[in-house]
């Protein structure tokens, strides 16, 4: 059987073909709600790799300290070539020669030694103190890094939010503008409408396809944006499921969250950690003024050995046990100079958290009242847009009546399309808001 395509076939089956491959050409949109995105971005974070490292290097830390005071071990060896020296030996009664000090040159020496610190005037546990309070403000560091990284990911989502709810209402008001645009232009063809109303519809039309591309544009640049926090190498195509019509309720005690945020923010818990260090490391300072008293032993294979006489060419082994006391007596004031230096890293500190603290009193009373304003403002926002749209209604019929102008039809819809644009803003405000909130209390 054969088969006859004219030119019209052919073309139907390229842009059908056409058409295929470019919707399976489009990358799957990803469905992500806030939790998800924060998780991927917890996973993906170089910042929380960053701190995690560093609280793994401060428990190491900690490790080394607490082992000073424990024994150690080391084995050494070494070689000395000497010149040539005229051998020293007192003759015998059999007229032999006992050889007291024999000539050799090549000296070879091992040594293995145990070192034990028995008292250390408390330096050892001040300096393990101090270790541990700074690896455990790591931990803290790490936690305010994580709700840094949540706040971010909650701006560049429900920025994303909002764009593609811009994107919405402005591509229904486009379409509407352009069904607006062909019954203008039929009126005018009848003879019903005067010419320049075919430009002002035009120009009106024109003016929120502009709005439509900005607001296109933004929500590319945010996808890039959550892209990047997420870890994706490349962006692709996010479908938020969080929707702005459902906010938070959220306490408004001050008092109240004023002490959850003292007590959660992590800076706080960080500073007050490290000025506990200091305090420790003040306690290593002032244990410098006490002895310190080591036990050592070791174990020596030489050839010759120093420590046999009469000196002989062999390998022979000694031993020896000491207890050793230092006090460090006089140091030109170096112990007086660190001691002012950690008083006054330590004032520093609690200096920065009393700061710190009175900060946030007053960011959770701003942030609750921009978060109440924004509830507050998000009933008349509604309101707007009802009146807008029955305005539009009523505008719409006036028109068909032929008792309202064409530019009394472009004014009511562009006030449904403003109306509808801050009732966006301020969802997406409360949104914000409540993240802001939410980091503000540690949460």
């Amino acid at each position: 059987m054969r088969v006859h395509l004219n030119a019209v076939s052919v073309a139907v089956v390229a842009v059908a073909l056409a058409a295929a491959s470019h919707v399976q050409a489009q990358p799957v949109p990803l469905r992500l709600t806030l939790d998800d995105a924060v998780a991927k971005a917890v996973d993906a974070s170089h910042r929380l790799g960053e701190a995690r490292a560093r609280q793994a290097g401060a428990e190491a830390t900690v490790v080394v300290r607490r082992k000073a005071d424990d024994p150690s071990a080391t084995a050494s060896a070494g070689y000395t070539r000497t010149n040539h020296v005229d051998e020293f030996g007192v003759p015998q009664p059999n007229g032999a020669l006992r050889v007291i000090y024999p000539d050799i040159p090549d000296n070879f020496h091992t040594r293995l030694e145990l070192v034990w610190p028995v008292y250390t005037g408390g330096r050892a546990d001040a300096l393990e103190r101090a270790a541990q309070a700074e690896a455990t403000a790591s931990g803290s560091d790490l936690a305010a890094v994580r709700l840094d990284l949540r706040l971010e990911v909650a701006r560049a989502y429900w920025a994303l939010v909002t764009a593609e709810e811009t994107v919405r209402v402005l591509d229904a008001t486009v379409t509407w503008a352009d069904r607006s645009l062909a019954d203008v232009r039929t009126r005018v063809d009848a003879g019903f409408l005067p010419p320049n109303d075919v430009s002002r519809s035009e120009a009106q039309r024109a003016r929120q396809a502009l709005l439509l591309i900005e607001a296109k544009g933004r929500v590319q640049s945010v996808t890039v944006d959550l892209s990047r926090l997420m870890g994706l190498t490349e962006p692709v195509p996010i479908e938020p499921v969080d929707r702005l019509e459902s906010p938070v309720p959220t306490a408004s005690d001050t008092s109240a969250l004023v002490t959850e945020a003292l007590g959660q923010r992590p800076e706080l818990t960080a500073l007050s950690l490290r000025a506990d260090s200091v305090d420790a490391r003040l306690s290593a300072i002032a244990a410098t003024r006490k002895p310190m008293v080591a036990f050592a032993s070791g174990y020596d294979v030489a050839n010759p050995n120093p420590r046999i006489f009469p000196r002989q060419d062999a390998w022979q082994g000694s031993f020896d046990i000491s207890l050793n006391v230092s006090w460090n007596v006089w140091d030109s004031g170096r112990a007086a100079a660190e001691r002012t230096e950690a008083q006054a890293s330590a004032t520093a500190l609690r200096e920065r958290k009393a700061d710190t603290e009175s900060q946030i009193r007053a960011d959770v009373q701003k942030q609750l009242v921009e978060l109440a304003s924004s509830r507050a403002a998000l009933v008349p926002a509604g309101l707007a847009v009802t009146a807008a749209e029955e305005t539009r209604r009523v505008v719409d019929d006036r028109y068909e009546a032929g008792v309202a102008t064409t530019l009394d039809v472009l004014d009511a819809q562009l006030a449904v399309l403003q109306a509808a644009l801050d009732r966006t803003r301020v969802l997406a405000d409360i949104r914000l808001s409540e993240a802001r909130l939410a980091r503000i209390l540690g949460r």
